[in-house]
């Protein structure tokens, strides 16, 4: 499951996991992940250079149960703190850089193995696993994805929901545009916008598509 930030595909994708009894994988989580290690690390995010200089360095491991996922860097569980602001607002600059992906993308494609399993992010239909059975693009309006992500960070008290579509704005403007794996939506995937469904329609929805696919 691809799609822009905002649009539900953490929440559908675990949903979508427990409905059908598969694994999960939160691949942005990921990234996040990564993006955290060199912020701590004082490693500038802005140059690639750097970030691929110590790509190998941290140890990511990504727990793949939907009904409790996990993620944990050189040991330390990071589940709250890859869900910061900063990190937020730089994970783009450190996912643009191709040792990263490449390194991530081995990662993830480990943890798929021969399948069972949902996994969500930006490149997933159209890099990670484009054999896919099924490759869904989750969308909504940008005013619908602000609205979603702004209550997601309503214990930050600067997370109003202009900041935030500016920010998600930057963030979809520069994570659609880089040259290494693009965010897009594979040619076979079925494009679902959530704008005016709840939570439950779009799990619905997904696993419709898995049973028609079985």
């Amino acid at each position: 499951m691809d799609g822009p930030s905002g649009s539900g595909k953490s929440s559908a994708s675990k949903g979508v996991a427990r409905a059908l009894g598969l694994r999960y994988l939160d691949t942005g989580a990921m990234y996040r992940a990564m993006t955290w290690w060199m912020l701590r690390n004082g490693v500038p995010v802005e140059d690639g250079g750097a970030v691929a200089a110590r790509v190998l360095e941290p140890v990511i491991v990504s727990g793949s149960d939907p009904g409790a996922p996990t993620i944990t860097v050189d040991g330390q569980d990071v589940a709250e703190e890859i869900r910061t602001r900063e990190v937020t607002n730089a994970v783009s600059a450190v996912s643009s850089v191709p040792a990263v992906r490449a390194r991530l993308v081995e990662l993830q494609r480990e943890i798929i193995g021969s399948g069972g399993i949902v996994v969500e992010g930006r490149d997933i239909g159209t890099v990670v696993a484009p054999d896919a059975r099924v490759k869904v693009y989750l969308t909504a309006s940008e005013e619908a994805r602000a609205q979603r992500r702004a209550r997601d960070l309503a214990a930050d008290p600067a997370a109003s929901v202009g900041r935030t579509r500016d920010e998600q704005a930057r963030r979809d403007r520069l994570d659609s545009t880089r040259k290494a794996s693009p965010l897009a939506k594979a040619a076979d995937a079925h494009e679902i916008d959530s704008t005016e469904m709840g939570l439950g329609e779009v799990i619905e929805a997904v696993v419709r598509l898995a049973k028609e696919h079985e």
